[in-house]
């Protein structure tokens, strides 16, 4: 299924129904009275955060959404229907914007939650609804209310448990492969991963979703390679692996370019606790692996996992690190209270 994280949408409420003016013309009763019912109330457009969705890429092909009027009074005092809702399904992490992209109307961050977009418009009385001591016969109804229309924005944040980050081409497509079911699209070029992928990992009987963001470069918070759009969806992983190419020309200074980036974000991503790794060691040599191991351990003042993604080596390593900071299970050997090196919050300053 293709993703998309964005779209717009146009929302109109029903209209409420037009009272009525009747009066009752019954055999044997002179005076029989007005009788017009009142209009039905408009539907409402609602907006619901479901199970099964992971993508908004239903609303590409439907960016249209209005809610039936209500059916307008008759006579014998015959109310008019109330218009049928509209509801709109999103997965859960879906922030809904008003038109300026930057009012936020709701943010989905539960399952079954619902939140109305545009009510309908009230019903108009009928006649029957003025009859009063002094006007025994009024000939004068209501109009139904307008109902409500906007264009809203609905923005997806993916809510997985960790997030794959680093440098375009840092093995972050080909770590999720190995570890999921998913089938991201690898190549040995930059920017293969256009979309952010999710895959669920399975270890040790225990399950999390894994997100694979397309990779960061420098300015990126500012909108520049593929922008900060993609850095949102990292904001709601509990947990980042990040992932820098042992290939690289230097492997320290391909940390600090992704760590500022992140630090720059305004989502709170520098808080988040971050496991780093070293990738692709199986195209290296000993030597150079030593290099650059020493380079990335003084950038980001911790011990670097090492790992393969096209080998498999050192990739348990790195799943037992994820769980155990996911809290999913108690797979850690070490003695309760003990931290690995790896698994503390990354320093500031």
């Amino acid at each position: 299924m293709k993703f998309l994280d964005e779209a717009k949408v146009y929302i109109r409420s029903g209209d409420g129904g037009n009272g009525c003016v009747a009066f009752r013309r019954e055999k044997f009763i002179e005076f029989g009275g007005p009788s017009g019912g009142n209009g039905g109330r408009g539907g409402d457009v609602i907006i619901e955060s479901v199970d099964g969705l992971n993508t908004l890429i239903d609303y590409r092909y439907q960016q249209h959404f209005k809610a039936p009027k209500g059916g307008n009074g008759m006579g014998k005092d015959r109310h008019g229907a109330n218009g049928k809702s509209v509801v709109m399904k999103v997965p859960v992490g879906t922030q809904v914007f008003d038109e300026d992209r930057e009012t936020l109307l709701y943010d989905f961050t539960k399952l079954g939650e619902k939140f109305v977009l545009a009510k309908g418009g009230n019903g108009g009385f009928g006649n029957a609804h003025f009859k009063s001591s002094t006007n025994r016969a009024p000939r004068n109804a209501n109009p139904g209310a307008p109902g409500e229309e906007r264009w809203i924005w609905l923005r997806l944040k993916l809510i997985a448990d960790a997030g794959l980050v680093g440098l375009p081409n840092a093995g972050k497509s080909t770590f999720l492969s190995v570890v999921s079911a998913a089938r991201p699209k690898i190549a040995d070029y930059p920017f293969t991963t256009l979309h952010p992928q999710l895959g669920v990992v399975n270890y040790g009987g225990r399950e999390f979703v894994l997100a694979d963001i397309p990779g960061l470069i420098e300015g990126a918070h500012e909108g520049a390679g593929l922008g900060d759009r993609f850095l949102g969806h990292v904001e709601r992983c509990r947990v980042l692996l990040h992932l820098v190419d042992a290939t690289c020309e230097h492997a320290g200074k391909a940390y600090k370019t992704v760590r500022t980036e992140l630090d720059a974000y305004e989502g709170h991503l520098a808080d988040k606790i971050e496991i780093v790794a070293l990738n692709k060691i199986d195209a290296v040599t000993p030597e150079e692996l030593k290099k650059q191991k020493d380079r990335l351990k003084r950038a980001a003042k911790k011990t670097p996992l090492l790992l393969s993604g096209a080998t498999g080596e050192g990739v348990q390593d790195a799943l037992r690190a994820l769980v155990e900071v996911i809290g999913e299970a108690p797979v850690s050997s070490k003695a309760k209270g003990e931290t690995e090196p790896w698994a503390t919050p990354v320093p500031q300053g």
